[in-house]
Formats: structure tokens, C-alpha cells, sequence
């Protein structure tokens, strides 16, 4: 069955004064049809950049350098990158078939405009409809999310609403228009445990009525365990690990990946112990290492290897792909840049 999206080496490049940042350089995955994607890492590792790249909502003066982003509908196949950010081709993909719900509603929505005038603009935009359907369509979304009261919900601003209800509006307002994918971007960020779990057990539902693909962004492994049926692992704008949730839980091929999972708080910790941490930290865009990105912080760096090529991501053992010399020889090394960081313009 052929995915629903495909990206293939994406590269979304900032260009700054002091030199390009490379948010995204090189990364491809597949998305399939009633499957989830989780797509991991440490912040500043790429993952929103990748999402804004899929629904070319690039802020300046980032722009898509290289790549395709190939978009499946019945026979017919687009590649989103060669289309107009601004088009209408574009504006009707949106929403329409791919939906996003932001990492912060309380920003997403507009503070001066009432959620369900937002909400009946966005059915509006996409479908056929007068304002009485398109409300009527808006209060029945927001009681398929949960918010109770919807009747009455629907008249309130962002700002009246708790953490909780404002993510379930957003989500609300994603799904108007039926997509085919929703991308959430960290959609339990800063929510309790107990939301948390419902917003998840919301999206897992709708999933299973709709048969819509979610592309799933966190630093949460523990939400990707949850939920997903794949997991992408980021580092420094790179796919460092990819493969099934199982596999990449229990056998995890690249370095960063155990780390990752050892700094998970677990019930089987014994108490009042430090949970374990990673070395370092995510190198600054103008600082990045020559070789593997992550061989500064790489407990099984390879001196020689590693600090002077850089790690292709392949096959390992037929089930996951890594990018690590762990697995294979060196074989073009990474070209000199006086700015330790990329082309400078």
C-alpha cells in the first residue's frame, strides 16, 4: 500500500546573517493511512521546522532548499514543495487534507475572535456551506472532542477557556474539514497527566473512526509508546533511527536512542534517585560538529570515524535503519566549513 506522504530528503534551510541554519537537513520518512508517526528528539533537533515544512508555513527567513514532499490522493500525486506557499492549490491542503494542531493554542487562536467563528471560517474556506450549517457542523465538533456545553462553548474566546478545552478546540477546528492527516505537535505540552491522557485517548479514537494518519511530534517517548505505530528519531535536523515503536523500544540501533529512553521516569526507579541524563547538549546551529552530529555527547564514539565522516542512515538488521559507523564504513567526509556550521552567505 503506498503511503499517504512521503518526504524525501527534506532540507529547510535558515538563511541568517552570521551563516545558513540547517534546521532540516536530509530527513525522509513515510506516513501511512490510519497509522501514526511519532517523530522524537531534544529540542532544537528540527521537529517543528520538518511539520511547517509539510504544510509550507516556513517563517522567514527559512525556506525549503531541497526535497520532495510527495502528497497522495487517489491516482493523483503532488509535490508540495514545487506548489506556492501562498496558492490556492496550497490554501485548499491545508485543513482540507492535511490539519495541524499547534504546540500552543492560546497563540494559535486569534485572542479578538470568538473559537467557533474561527472554527465555521475554516469549514467555510473548505466546504460549501451557509453560516448556520457551517455553526451547526462547528457545535457538533466541539461535543465530538468532549467540551462540554458545546451550545454555549462556541461563543467564548480562547482566553475563557482552560488548557485542556482550548487543545480539544484546536483539535476541533483540525478535524473540520474531515483531513486525511493531522499533524500534532506536541499536543499535551504543558497540560496535567490527566488531560494529557484524554487528549491522547481523543486523537486514538478519532483516528479509528476516520482511519485519518497522525504524524505525532514530541520529546514524550512515553506518549509515543502510547500512541504510535512508527517513531522517527531526530537529532540536529537529521533522522538519526527509524523503525516500528516495538523494535526501536526494545532494540534501539543508535546511541542516542537508549539515552533517550533511560531518561523516561519509571515506576521501577528507585526512589529519590537522579534520573539519568544525557551529556552535553544540543550544539548550537553555528556550532555544528564535523562528522556525526552527535559524537560529542556519543558514549561509544569512535575517534578517527566519527569526528571526521559522516554516518548515512541504512538498513541494519532489516527492521530499523541507523545512522552510526556502529554499522558501517565511513565513506565521504564532511566537508570543511570555517564557520563550523554550514555555507555562509
Amino acid at each position: 500500500m503506498m503511503p499517504l506522504l512521503s518526504v524525501r530528503d527534506l532540507r529547510t534551510h535558515f538563511m541568517a546573517d552570521e551563516g545558513i541554519v540547517k534546521a532540516v537537513d536530509g530527513v525522509s520518512f513515510d506516513v501511512h493511512s490510519g497509522k501514526t508517526l511519532g517523530i522524537v528528539g531534544e529540542s532544537g533537533c528540527g521537529k517543528s521546522v520538518t511539520a511547517h515544512s509539510i504544510l509550507r508555513i516556513v517563517q522567514e527567513p527559512g525556506r525549503i532548499v531541497g526535497g520532495q514532499i510527495l502528497l497522495r490522493q487517489s491516482e493523483l500525486e503532488t509535490d508540495l514543495v514545487q506548489l506556492s506557499a501562498s496558492g490556492s492549490r496550497m490554501r485548499s491542503i491545508r485543513t482540507g487534507v492535511i490539519a495541524y494542531v499547534f504546540q500552543e493554542p492560546m497563540s494559535a487562536f486569534s485572542p479578538v475572535h470568538t473559537i467557533g467563528s474561527q472554527i465555521v471560517e475554516a469549514i467555510q474556506h473548505h466546504r460549501k456551506m451557509t453560516r448556520k450549517d457551517a455553526r451547526a457542523r462547528a457545535i457538533e465538533l466541539l461535543r465530538r472532542v468532549g467540551i462540554p456545553r458545546a451550545e454555549h462553548r462556541i461563543d467564548e474566546y480562547a482566553f475563557q477557556l482552560s488548557g485542556g478545552l482550548r487543545q480539544r478546540a484546536m483539535i476541533a477546528m483540525a478535524l473540520s474539514c474531515d483531513p486525511q492527516l493531522l499533524i500534532a505537535d506536541e499536543p499535551t505540552t504543558a497540560l496535567d497527566v490527566t488531560t494529557q491522557a484524554q487528549i491522547l485517548e481523543l486523537l486514538a479514537d478519532l483516528q479509528e473512526q476516520t482511519g485519518m494518519a497522525i504524524v505525532l511530534i514530541t520529546h514524550n517517548l512515553g506518549v509515543v509508546a502510547e500512541m504510535a505505530d512508527d517513531v522517527a528519531v531526530m537529532y540536529l535536523g537529521r533522522i538519526v533511527e527509524k523503525g516500528s515503536v516495538e523494535d526501536t523500544f526494545y532494540s534501539p540501533q543508535h546511541p542516542y536512542t537508549p539515552l533517550l529512553l533511560e531518561s523516561i521516569p519509571s515506576i521501577h526507579s528507585v526512589r529519590r534517585s537522579k534520573l539519568p541524563t544525557i551529556a552535553g547538549s544540543v550544539p548550537h546551529p553555528y556550532s555544528r560538529p564535523h562528522g556525526c552530529s552527535f559524537y560529542p555527547r556519543c558514549p561509544r564514539v569512535m575517534p578517527g570515524k566519527c569526528d571526521h565522516y559522516e554516518p548515512r542512515l541504512l538498513p541494519v538488521n532489516g527492521l530499523q535503519e541507523a545512522s552510526c559507523f556502529l554499522y558501517q564504513t565511513p565513506v565521504t567526509p564532511t566537508a570543511a566549513d570555517p564557520m563550523a556550521a554550514s555555507d555562509v552567505s
